[in-house]
C-alpha cells in the first residue's frame, strides 16, 4: 500500500484533485471530514472541546457550531492550540483506523488523505509521498471571496496566517498548479496517478 498526503493552500483546489485521484482509482480520505466526526456531538473529541470552551459555542440542537468556535480560536493562535491538542489525536486515530481498513482489503491501494496543514504540523514526513496544490494568491483570495462571502481583507488575513505555497511546495514530491483550466489540472493529476501507480507496483 502507498499512502500519500494532499495538501495545499485556502482554495488552491485540494479537494478537486482529491476527487480527480480517487475517480483514477484512488482511495480518499479527507481529514476535515475527520475533524467534523470527532466534533459531533457524540465525537470523542466533543466533551472536552465544550469543556474547554464553553457553551457559547454550542448550538441550539446541542451540536458545536463550527463558525462560533473558530471565531473564537481564530485570532488567538494560544486558543488555536489547545483545540488543535483536543482535536488532531482523534482525528489521527480515525484516520490511521481507515487506513488499516483500506490496507486490510487492498493491499495495492493507494490511500490519499487530503489534510490543509500536514506541512506545519510535521506529519507529512508520515506519508509515503507528497502532493502539493497550488495557485496564485490572487485566485485563492477571488475563489475564497466568492465560494464564502468574506471580504477581500477576511481572507488575506486567513492567507497572511499559512504557510505559504512555495513552502509547501519545496517540500512535495509532486505539486499540481490548478492556476489554468480544469482540463489541465486533471491531466496533472493523471500523471501523478501514473507515477503512483508505477511505485506501489514496484
Amino acid at each position: 500500500m502507498l499512502l500519500v498526503g494532499l495538501t495545499g493552500g485556502l482554495a488552491c483546489g485540494k479537494t478537486f484533485v482529491g476527487r480527480a485521484l480517487e475517480e483514477l482509482g484512488c482511495h480518499f480520505v479527507q481529514a476535515d471530514d475527520l475533524g467534523h466526526q470527532v466534533l459531533a456531538k457524540h465525537g470523542e473529541a466533543y466533551p472536552d472541546v465544550v469543556r474547554e470552551f464553553g457553551p457559547s459555542i454550542l448550538a441550539p440542537n446541542g451540536e458545536i457550531d463550527r463558525r462560533a468556535l473558530a471565531a473564537l480560536v481564530f485570532d488567538h493562535p494560544d486558543r488555536l492550540e489547545r483545540l488543535n491538542r483536543i482535536v488532531h489525536p482523534a482525528v489521527r486515530r480515525r484516520q490511521d483506523a481507515l487506513v488499516a481498513a483500506i490496507a486490510l482489503h487492498d493491499p495495492r491501494a493507494i490511500v490519499v488523505v487530503e489534510a490543509a496543514i500536514l506541512v506545519e504540523t510535521g506529519s507529512y514526513h508520515r506519508f509515503d509521498r507528497l502532493i502539493a496544490v497550488v495557485c496564485g494568491r490572487e485566485e485563492q483570495i477571488e475563489r475564497t471571496m466568492k465560494r464564502s462571502g468574506l471580504s477581500r481583507s477576511e481572507v488575506e488575513a486567513r492567507l497572511n496566517r499559512q504557510l505559504p505555497n512555495e513552502e509547501k511546495a519545496r517540500l512535495a514530491h509532486y505539486v499540481i498548479d490548478t492556476s489554468h483550466s480544469k482540463e489541465h489540472t486533471i491531466e496533472q493529476t493523471r500523471l501523478v496517478y501514473e507515477s503512483l501507480r508505477s511505485i506501489e507496483q514496484q
